[in-house]
């Protein structure tokens, strides 16, 4: 056999065999089979405090900064947690305790920590040290503007006296 017949046997095997290293058995090059759906693990039951910051959670549409959103919904079969969504990606959240007051939802297994304050929300990966969105609103957390103080008229002279009295006392 000649050194060019030995090194073409040679890739030719060494070819097949990563090619049937990489198909499982019984599969064809034709027709790959699709990966199962993945299913979700069974989830815990909730402490009582986990259970009262649940309620505390806005559901719902959220606005965030750069034109994002986020949708929050309660779960359908496990009272307590909720559904993310963001970017397509739904993630379930489960309500952990705070110190704060502030409500936190926690997906411990995508490391995902959802804050919600007073007048805004915010969406954190933990593992990664950083927001993801930020400035989320809920309708409940838009603060009321402010009305503009009444127009009260002014009495040039007794502005006048009263701005000048200090000046008096002084002397």
């Amino acid at each position: 056999m000649s050194l060019s017949a030995h090194r073409s046997l040679v890739l030719a095997l060494f070819g097949a065999a990563c090619l049937i290293g990489s198909l499982p058995a019984g599969a064809s090059t034709a027709a790959k089979k699709k990966p199962a759906a993945p299913v979700e693990a069974p989830l815990a039951d909730l402490a009582p405090e986990q259970v009262a910051n649940a309620e505390r959670v806005h559901v719902g549409d959220q606005d965030c900064e750069f034109r994002q959103q986020v949708k929050v919904q309660r779960h359908q079969a496990k009272d307590g947690y909720f559904h993310l969504n963001f970017k397509g990606k739904q993630y379930t959240m489960a309500p952990e305790p705070t110190t704060t007051g502030a409500v936190r939802l926690e997906d411990k297994k995508n490391g995902l920590v959802w804050i919600q304050i007073a007048n805004k929300s915010m969406l954190m990966n933990a593992r990664a040290g950083q927001r993801l969105v930020d400035e989320c609103v809920h309708p409940n957390q838009k603060m009321p503007q402010a009305a503009p103080a009444p127009a009260v008229p002014v009495d040039p002279v007794t502005s006048a006296v009263s701005a000048a009295e200090p000046v008096a006392q002084a002397r």
